[in-house]
């Protein structure tokens, strides 16, 4: 995979650090998501995944969000 390839967060492998590209959910989900550290350029890393949710980690901050939710973060493979 290359930093070019654009995939959702819910698509990113477990233990790979990716960057925040944009955010597509509705603007109050999306502002509430920047509130928690989910800003473009953060870098995020999926820890784990399973029942329909994820869990990442953020500024050092585990944070667990839905598939839905992570479908409208889209990211890039960090360096």
């Amino acid at each position: 995979m290359t930093n070019d390839a654009h995939m959702t967060l819910s698509d990113a492998p477990i233990g790979t650090s990716v960057r925040i590209r944009h955010l597509t959910s509705r603007p109050e989900i999306s502002t509430r998501l920047r509130e928690l550290g989910f800003c473009e350029n953060a870098i995020v890393r999926c820890v784990m995944k399973g029942y329909g949710n994820i869990i990442c980690e953020v500024y050092n901050t585990r944070v667990g969000l839905d598939n839905g939710l992570a479908r409208g973060i889209h990211v890039s493979v960090s360096e």
